[in-house]
Parts: C-alpha cells; sequence; structure tokens
C-alpha cells in the first residue's frame, strides 16, 4: 500500500532545549526592498512562544545592508533637487549601507521584542573574531548569561568593518555569510538545532519555480551531493540556497541537526519543534535513514495518471468487474473495518470532540452495507467512458465525433468521513480516473484500512497505485504544485479549507466553502407540509452541507399562525432559533450577526419576507448558491422561484437533504459543487468526465478550403 507518511526521523527534536534561528534577507525584506514587517512580527511572535516554552533561542539576522540602502535612498530622493534627478545616480558604498541598516534593524527587533515583553541582545561579530580561542570561550559565556536571564541573543556579521573581499571558509571554520555565521555558531554554542529560514519550503531537487523539480524531505549527503540544480542566487543576500546546503552540511556532520524552511509561513519554526514534516532535514546519520521509501508526491500523481491509462484500456465489463471486486471485498473485511473505525472513534470520543464529527466518523453496519450497494449500483450503470455525445459529417467521408473520457488525476480531499473515501474511490474507478486522497487525521486508521481493503482487488494490469492516499497534510503544499499532473481538486471541507486551496493552485477546483440554504415559506403554503420540510431540512442531519441553515417566511403568515406553527415545530425539535432584524424583534429571539453562517448544528435564522422576489433577493445576498426549497401551493410563485433563484439545486415542497448523489441516482458522489463551469450540484461520474473529439477521414486536406464541400450534417449517435 503507498501511503506518505510523517519522517519517523523527525522525532529528534523532541530533544531539543538550544536552538540557532537564522533569517535570511529574502525573508526579512519585500522584493522592492521595504522591510517585510508582517513577516518580522511572526517571526518574534514565534521567539517570543519558545522563549516562554522554556527554549533557548538564538537568532541569527540578515538585512542590515539592504535596510541602510533603502534608507540612504531614501534620505537622497528627499534632499535631491529636480536637477539633480536627472543626473545619474551612483549605488550607495556597501559597507556604508551596513552601518547605517544595522542600528535600524537592531531598533526594530529591539521595538518588536518589547511589545513582546521580550528582551533581546546585539553582538556583532566578525570572522576574524573566532581565530581566537579566547574570544570563543568569551563568546559562549556570554551567550550563555544571556540565555540563563531568558534574553534573546539576536547575530548579525558586522559588515561595516569586515575586511573580507570574497568568500571563503578554511579549517577553522571561519564563516563567510549569514548562513556560515549560523552554522558555526550553532557548533560553537552547543544548539540541539539549527533552522535556516529561506524564501522557498526548502531544498528541492531543481530550481523551485521548475514544476518537476521535488521537495527534498531528508537530505543524505551520499545521494544528493552533485545531483541537485539549484536555482539563482538570493535576489538581496550574499547567499541562497547553495550558502544555506553549504553551512547546513557542515553543521549537521559535526552533530547539529539542521532544517531548511520557509520564513514566509506564519508557523513554521513552531511547526518544526513539534516535529512535523516540513522543510529538508539535514542530519549526520540521514544516510542510515535511505532504507525508508520515500515516495513524493509527484512520483505518486504520476503512477495515478499511469495507472488511470491503463484502466482506461480495459473494456466496460472489466471495469465493471473491478468495481464488484471492491464491493465483495468491503463486505469480507467488515470486521477489520469496523475494528479500526472504533478505534478512531474511541480516539475523538477521547479528545473530546463535537457530537457532529463523531457521528460523521462512525462507521456503522448499515452504513458499511448502504457502502456496498452504491458500488454496486455505481458497477451496474450504462458505461460512462467513450459515449458518443455528438456526431456530425464535416464533409463527405469526413466524420467527426465528440465522446466522454476521464479527466485524468483527482485530488480529493475530505473530511472526518471515511464512507466518503469509498464512495470518491468507487467514482474514479466507474469514471476511470487517478486518484490521490487526503481524509481527515480523525479517520486514519479507517482511511487506511479501507484504502487497502479496495486497492487490495485492483488487478496487476491497472496496478493499486491507481489510487493514493496521502496521510500527512504536509504534502498537501506540494500536491498543489502539481498542475502538470494533477487534472482537477475537490476539497470536502471548512470555508477555510476551500478558500486555501483556492489560493494555492493553479489547479482547477470543484467544491463549495458554504452550504448556507434556504427554506421559504409562502403565504400560499400548506403548513403541515411546510412543517414537515422545513423540521427535515433541519433536524435530519444538522452537519450536513445542504441542511437548512435559514427559514424565510412570508410575512402574512404573522397573522395566520403559520409562523407560530412552524418556530413551534422547530424549537420541539431542540433547533436554537436566531433572527433577523424583523424576526428578532417579533419572536424575542437574539439577532443574528451575520446571515451568511453555516450553524452545522441545530440551530437556524429566522426572517420575515415581503413575498417570494423579496425572499429571491435576500438568498441572492446571502445565500451560498447551494440548495434553496419553496413551499407552496401557487404554481405561478412556485415556477418564479425555480427560475429566478441562481442556486446549483432548487426544490419545490421538498426538503434540502434531497440534494445527494445517491438520492440523485448518481450511485454515489465526489461532492456537491456551486461552481458554474463544468460540474454543478452533487458531482457523480459524469461530473468526473470531459470531452475529447475524434475525426475520421478518408485522406482530406484543408489546403486554404478550396474544393472542400462542408456538410456540417448531424448524424444519429450510433452509425
Amino acid at each position: 500500500m503507498d501511503s506518505i507518511s510523517p519522517d519517523p526521523t523527525r522525532a529528534f527534536v523532541k530533544n531539543i532545549k538550544r536552538v540557532v534561528v537564522k533569517v535570511g534577507t529574502a525573508v526579512v525584506t519585500r522584493s522592492d526592498g521595504r522591510l517585510a514587517l508582517g513577516r518580522l512580527g511572526s517571526l518574534c511572535e514565534q521567539l517570543k512562544e519558545l522563549n516562554t516554552q522554556g527554549y533557548e533561542v538564538i537568532l541569527v539576522t540578515s538585512g542590515a545592508v539592504g535596510l541602510g540602502r533603502q534608507r540612504l535612498r531614501y534620505r537622497r530622493l528627499a534632499n535631491s533637487s529636480f536637477a539633480d534627478l536627472q543626473k545619474p545616480q551612483g549605488e550607495f558604498d556597501g559597507k556604508a549601507c551596513a552601518a547605517v541598516g544595522q542600528s535600524s534593524l537592531m531598533a526594530l527587533y529591539d521595538t518588536m521584542f518589547s511589545q513582546l515583553d521580550v528582551t533581546s541582545s546585539q553582538l556583532l561579530v566578525n570572522d576574524g573574531f573566532f581565530r581566537d580561542s579566547g574570544f570563543r570561550k568569551q563568546l559562549s559565556d556570554t551567550v550563555n548569561s544571556l540565555l540563563d536571564l531568558r534574553v534573546i541573543p539576536i547575530f548579525n556579521e558586522n559588515d561595516a568593518v569586515s575586511t573580507r573581499k570574497a568568500p571563503y571558509e578554511d579549517s577553522s571554520g571561519i564563516f563567510w555569510d549569514n548562513d556560515s555565521l549560523a552554522g558555526l555558531l550553532a557548533l560553537e554554542l552547543k544548539a540541539d538545532l539549527l533552522v535556516l529560514l529561506s524564501d522557498v519550503e526548502g531544498l528541492y531537487s531543481g530550481p523551485p519555480s521548475d514544476p518537476k523539480s521535488k521537495l527534498i524531505h531528508t537530505y543524505v549527503k551520499e545521494k544528493h551531493q552533485g545531483e541537485i540544480t539549484f536555482g539563482d542566487k538570493s535576489r538581496l543576500g550574499r547567499g541562497g540556497m547553495t550558502a544555506k546546503v553549504n553551512a547546513a552540511v557542515c553543521a549537521a556532520y559535526a552533530g547539529t541537526p539542521v532544517i531548511i524552511t520557509s520564513g514566509y509561513a506564519t508557523n513554521n519554526i513552531i511547526r518544526v519543534l513539534q516535529g512535523e514534516r516540513i522543510g529538508t532535514v539535514f542530519h549526520k546519520d540521514a544516510h542510515l535513514w535511505s532504507s525508508i521509501k520515500e515516495v513524493s508526491a509527484r512520483d505518486m500523481a504520476v503512477a495515478a495518471r499511469e495507472s488511470s491509462r491503463r484502466l482506461q484500456v480495459l473494456n466496460s465489463e472489466e471495469r465493471r468487474k473491478i468495481l464488484l471486486a471492491v464491493a465483495d471485498a468491503l463486505e469480507k473485511n467488515e470486521g477489520m473495518i469496523r475494528v479500526e473505525n472504533e478505534a478512531d472513534v474511541a480516539a475523538a470520543e477521547a479528545a473530546g470532540y463535537e457530537r457532529s464529527l463523531i457521528s460523521r466518523l462512525t462507521l456503522k453496519p448499515e452504513k458499511i452495507s448502504s457502502l456496498v450497494r452504491s458500488v454496486r449500483m455505481l458497477a451496474d450503470m450504462e458505461e460512462p467512458i467513450g459515449q458518443i455525445l455528438k456526431r456530425t459529417e464535416l464533409a463527405d467521408k469526413l466524420i467527426l465525433e465528440k465522446i466522454s473520457c476521464p479527466l485524468g488525476v483527482l485530488l480529493v480531499i475530505f473530511e472526518s468521513r471515511p464512507d466518503a473515501l469509498v464512495q470518491i474511490a468507487a467514482l474514479a474507478i466507474r469514471s476511470g480516473n487517478g486518484l490521490l486522497l487526503k481524509g481527515g487525521k480523525e479517520a486514519r486508521r479507517s482511511n487506511a484500512v479501507l484504502h487497502k481493503v479496495i486497492t487490495s482487488v485492483m488487478p496487476e494490469t491497472v496496478s493499486d497505485k491507481l489510487i493514493g492516499l496521502v496521510t500527512s497534510r504536509e504534502e498537501i503544499p506540494d500536491l498543489l504544485k502539481l498542475d502538470d499532473v494533477i487534472d482537477l481538486v475537490v476539497p470536502r471541507g471548512s470555508n477555510k479549507l476551500v478558500s486555501q486551496i483556492k489560493e494555492s493552485t493553479k489547479i482547477p477546483v470543484l467544491g463549495h466553502s458554504d452550504g448556507i440554504c434556504h427554506v421559504y415559506v409562502d403565504k400560499s403554503a400548506d403548513i403541515n407540509m411546510a412543517k414537515q420540510i422545513v423540521r427535515d431540512a433541519k433536524t435530519d442531519y444538522p452537519a450536513a452541507c445542504n441542511a437548512m441553515e435559514t427559514l424565510l417566511v412570508h410575512k402574512d403568515l404573522i397573522n395566520n399562525g403559520g409562523l407560530d406553527e412552524l418556530v413551534f415545530e422547530l424549537r420541539r425539535e431542540g433547533v436554537q432559533l436566531y433572527g433577523g432584524p424583523t424576526a428578532s424583534a417579533l419572536l424575542h429571539i437574539v439577532e443574528t450577526s451575520s446571515f451568511h453562517h453555516e450553524y452545522s448544528s441545530l440551530a437556524c435564522t429566522v426572517e420575515i419576507v415581503d413575498d417570494v422576489y423579496a425572499a429571491i433577493d435576500h438568498i441572492h445576498q446571502h445565500g451560498s448558491a447551494h440548495t434553496e426549497c419553496i413551499v407552496t401551493e401557487d404554481c405561478k410563485v412556485a415556477e418564479t422561484f425555480l427560475r429566478q433563484v441562481d442556486s446549483a439545486a432548487v426544490f419545490h415542497n421538498a426538503s434540502t437533504r434531497f440534494c445527494d448523489g445517491a438520492r440523485f441516482g448518481l450511485g454515489a458522489e465526489v461532492g456537491i459543487s456551486t461552481s458554474r463551469i463544468h460540474a454543478r450540484g452533487p458531482v457523480g461520474v459524469e461530473g468526473l468526465l470531459t470531452n475529447r473529439w475524434i475525426l475520421r477521414g478518408n485522406g482530406q486536406v484543408v489546403d486554404g478550403d478550396r474544393g472542400m464541400n462542408y456538410t456540417h450534417k448531424e448524424l444519429p449517435l450510433k452509425a
């Protein structure tokens, strides 16, 4: 079973007490040379947290030259006449920039740390100082005293008076930039870890801008030295990744582990010390870990694509038999599946998770039976691949066909619902797509056993690599870069998750961020029917994305008692009510802070509207284009609602809970999409297909269209 697992070798971070953090010029400044105050603030906040937790933190910082150059440029601009500005402007002396910038940089750190109630200190050093053993001892004593006082020492090379003209190294380990200074200090001060913050996520096998480059999680000198192609040098500093790797190798093989990671993220230092698999680790024992096979994100995606192409070669009956084998395997292994699922449920309960999550997590026998039925339903559905959608005669004996075909490789990131894994995997098999799955950590055991059961029945002609299980969230950023391999991302989770994914990838994203569904009860509604629909829409499964979150009621129902009956029905079911401005005053309930709110629990918003048009306007203004319902006996009003509401699913006299792939007869769903492009609503097999054009000719050529007699005649789909 191929999966991406957290690197067990990060366990060494549990024993760390003293850590050196080096931040480079590309992190502390923006591309235009201005200070990146947000990143600096995040850095200081992380160091403050570590300091509070008892870590001994030492900071090595770059940025003085860049900051000094910016200040001098501003002063020259402010003091220049118009005539001066017409003349060529010479560049400033680097040492002068360093002298000006150093005091400014330290003043900034002092201000930021002071706001956090942390004391910092400045230590400027030159490479020549380290030739003196007395200096080394005094340096160590001073730093130890500062750390005992919970003071953060901040080191920088004193570029203003440095006599070096070119980078060099010698047998004494003298540094030539702040990366090698950080490595030297880590050894001199006997640090347990050195963290080098960069403007990329770690060391790649090639330039990070190259989509074929892979993030190297563990650097093995014997394996990687000489095989890596470095990108451009740092845009501002002297180092870049080459300098970082050199410093990391020297420090790691002398006894201090090193991790290179991004300084752009707001919490990467904390995550490193929590043992998360981010960045690139350098360790003297790394060669002993080489037996651990590391399956990269790209490897998994490429393998899934290759397997999907093999799957597509099979005929319809062969693909059908794979799905039937999956259904049989699920039945046969139900006991093992339930044991692993019960362990997940017990862990979730012990961790104090909400009942709604535990409900989604639990695989009861009836749920497993339902999954088996849905897989067999998919097996028996009409063959979706290679269907002729359109046939056109372009000219005599020149026939054009539009046929259905798989999208390619899907990446589906879903919440803690292990049953979703089965549905999505079955849909991928039926539609001929490769698949990468990332489930919620709460369902780790359940997902692993389901993945094992499903892939165990894959024929060798296809390979079990058709479906890959991603078990570490740290791999998601790498996966989202693979727009040349992965064809569609389907996130099933919170609004925050969907937004983050959309901002982090060039791959098309299919899904919905919110499920703010409305039920509008019109003045002509059958109140008994309305009560039944409203109750079901809210209480059948409150955590579902198709549950009602807002109840809109026609104003005429205030006087005839209809509103009171609806409110009583919801309260009888234990629903907490919040109101819009009108309903809150009328019903004496708390006014909602926002109409655009997904409760995902036994709570909802109630508001009064003037008519169907006001209801439609409210839905368009505050909804999420998921699922809406009107309850009315007036067919004309119903048609107005059905035609004008711009949502993925719009119902008349039926609960919003019907918006579901299985209930729609799709067999299963990969998710529900509120997108207006490609697929919309519950996405089943059809939503995972695209099309190709097949042209069959008899030697025809365009030749400027001379002699071509286009007929553009529509033909029957079957010849």
